[in-house]
């Protein structure tokens, strides 16, 4: 009987993700082309812009070393 119970139940669960899947909107192929162009250009952006920073606090803290090895020997 249980097993009965737990197939109606699994039988239920697949008909309403079927439901639900038909309701979903899905996007073109053109848009999905747009997204991931947008998703791997911001992704060099803010990776650069990231190593950019990178190297200008290095810079910063370099010269700051520099500074007190000088001052401090």
């Amino acid at each position: 009987m249980s097993a009965i119970v737990g197939e109606k139940k699994k039988n239920f669960y697949l008909r309403e993700v079927q439901n639900e899947l038909k309701k979903v909107t899905w996007t073109s192929k053109a848009e999905l082309i747009f997204s991931t162009k947008a998703v791997i250009f911001a992704t060099i952006f803010f990776g650069l812009a990231i190593y950019a920073v990178d190297l200008g606090i290095r810079g910063v803290l370099d010269l700051a070393s520099s500074i007190v090895r000088m001052i401090f020997g």
